[in-house]
């Protein structure tokens, strides 16, 4: 099923909790809604749920206008962040329930329950309570009964945060698998950028209820057309500097301030002519110490992180973030330079925080 939002708008008497959102959702696709708290991703979905009503604007299920539809009659199944698992009822009673709202036969929902728990890995567990169930169970649970109703739509609201961090990630590849082997049309409200980055075909950026972008992972990691999206994507997050643009012979340079100056390579050169103060934006793992030439810095502080080492340096009024193999081991006092791949650089309007390079 396809879904299509049209200059979606929500409001709580004088608050706006999302303004003309627009997404077009293909027919089996995998979409994630990311954002920080309270940006309006949770709104969006209940809207589409049919919980809320929107202040203005349409949403379309393939060519069906549904605003005035109840959530019964929009054939979506939800998986909510507490599970919200009957604990009286037994996890056969639990799956089945949908069905027993439908008055379908006892036959069939034996038969179905027992496919579902299968296809989950929950079958022995039918006859256990909620009580009885690890918290990765009892999100199986959640997701079995949603999906027993074979819904032409999945709706996923933060169905991982209440799981320790071993367990989302076995439960990501569960959900990610399962979404494509059944070819279900999903939506999924997270503030999790790792979730968002490795299981949706595309992403939507919001905050303070706007999209900031709609695309696939790699373009949002790469290519932020927003600063706000160079800031939140990205783990560490990204280096951004104010920095002045100037042209030197022909070629244009960034000042760093502290008479530091890098050429611009030809392929991040702003598509309009930028002079004076801009914010550049580079991933700590595009900088590298260079033992030949560089940045003269000294490393003032040293955080382990397992597979690398972040490492921080000073330079000017500036703190650089970069990433290092603890082989080296750098210690606090070093002194190094460091590199910058400036292919990998973006800059942004200082006033409009919009890209350089990508608007």
């Amino acid at each position: 099923m396809k879904i299509e939002l049209k200059n979606l708008s929500k409001k709580f008497g004088a608050v706006s909790a999302i303004s003309r959102i627009n997404l077009d959702i293909k027919d089996g696709e995998f979409v994630a809604l990311l954002g920080p708290s309270g940006c309006g991703k949770t709104t969006t979905l209940l809207l589409v749920a049919g919980i809320y009503k929107p202040t203005e604007g349409d949403i379309f299920f393939d060519e069906t206008r549904v605003n005035s539809f109840p959530p019964k009659d929009r054939d979506i199944g939800m998986v909510f962040q507490s599970y919200a698992l009957y604990p009286h009822m037994t996890v056969f009673q639990n799956l089945t329930y949908p069905l027993r709202l439908k008055k379908r036969p006892k036959e069939e929902m034996k038969r179905e329950a027992q496919y579902v728990g299968e296809m989950l890995g929950i079958e022995e567990l039918l006859e256990r309570k909620p009580g009885q169930l690890s918290g990765g169970q009892q999100q199986r649970v959640a997701l079995g009964r949603a999906l027993i109703k074979k819904p032409n739509l999945l709706l996923f609201d933060e169905p991982l945060s209440n799981l320790d961090a071993r367990l989302r990630i076995s439960m990501r590849g569960e959900i990610k698998k399962l979404q494509k082997d059944l070819g279900i049309t999903s939506i999924y409200v997270t503030h999790d950028q790792i979730e968002a980055l490795t299981m949706a075909d595309r992403i939507a950026v919001i905050n303070g209820g706007v999209l900031q972008a709609y695309t696939d992972p790699e373009d949002l990691h790469d290519r932020p057309k927003t600063l706000f999206v160079a800031e939140f994507i990205g783990n560490p997050p990204m280096n951004l500097f104010d920095v002045e643009i100037q042209s030197e012979g022909g070629n244009l340079v960034v000042n760093l301030g502290d008479g530091v100056k890098i050429a611009v390579p030809d392929s991040r050169k702003p598509e309009k002519t930028v002079k004076g103060r801009v914010r550049m934006g580079i991933r700590p793992q595009d900088i590298h110490p260079n033992a030949k030439e560089g940045i003269e810095t000294e490393v003032s502080l040293v955080e382990p992180m397992g597979r690398d080492d972040l490492i921080v340096c000073r330079v000017g009024e500036m703190d650089i973030h970069f990433l290092v193999d603890p082989v080296m081991k750098l210690k606090m006092g070093d002194s190094i330079k460091l590199k910058f791949n400036m292919e990998k650089t973006q800059f942004f309007d200082t006033e409009t925080k919009l890209s350089l390079l990508w608007n």
